[in-house]
């Protein structure tokens, strides 16, 4: 991890640096399609199972799997797109516990700024799949989220694969609707699925 006792304007300079060489990994990345999820849930859940096999059918179309390049999950997707034939993508991140780089990437890079890896993961991204996961899969997504609807990415689909999982979750953007601290049309920009090959035909639509 980055030394806290480093002086502010050295970070700076860290963060700079940090952010050249993710770009120079990621930079020959094309039509690359975004899926995340928990790094906690093991190969014997079903949701891994879903994860493989998506990363296998996005691979057959032609797109490049990125994912935050862990286990769980995340190992699911970049095993199904390595195995499949696809470019196999991950931006892994330094922390003490579950992350640690799964074997199923062509090219990956290791970031210490969690911010610096979302910025890469949604630069060099056409799609977005949310897969079961915890607090680091809902930061990802409502940013997402916010980027689409506030326009500073356009026709950028956002698909939930798990819907007994987000079955909750959405009925509570239902209440915000309800609320009016959402806009019907917001609501549009996420897709409910549990078919992997329901989710690439709703992002080879973009």
């Amino acid at each position: 991890m980055f030394d806290k006792k480093m002086p502010e304007a050295w970070r700076v300079l860290r963060i700079q640096a940090e952010i050249v060489d993710g770009i120079e990994h990621l930079i020959k990345i094309q039509h690359a399609v975004i899926i995340f999820g928990s790094a906690r849930l093991l190969e014997t859940n079903p949701y891994y199972a879903e994860a493989e096999k998506l990363g296998s059918l996005l691979s057959q179309s032609g797109l490049s799997i990125i994912t935050g390049g862990g286990p769980g999950i995340m190992e699911a997707a970049n095993k199904g797109a390595y195995e499949g034939g696809g470019a196999s993508v991950g931006c892994n991140i330094r922390l003490p516990l579950e992350q640690q780089p799964n074997p199923y990437m062509h090219e990956w890079v290791t970031l210490d700024y969690f911010f610096i890896r979302k910025f890469m993961l949604l630069k060099y991204s056409y799609a977005f799949v949310v897969l079961p996961g915890g607090w680091g899969t809902m930061d990802e997504m409502f940013e997402t989220l916010t980027l689409v609807q506030t326009g500073m990415i356009h026709h950028f689909p956002v698909v939930l694969m798990g819907t007994e999982y987000y079955a909750p979750l959405i009925e509570y953007l239902d209440f915000m609707l309800r609320e009016g601290t959402i806009s019907p049309e917001d609501l549009n920009y996420v897709k409910l699925t549990d078919d992997p090959e329901e989710a690439v035909l709703h992002m080879e639509k973009y």
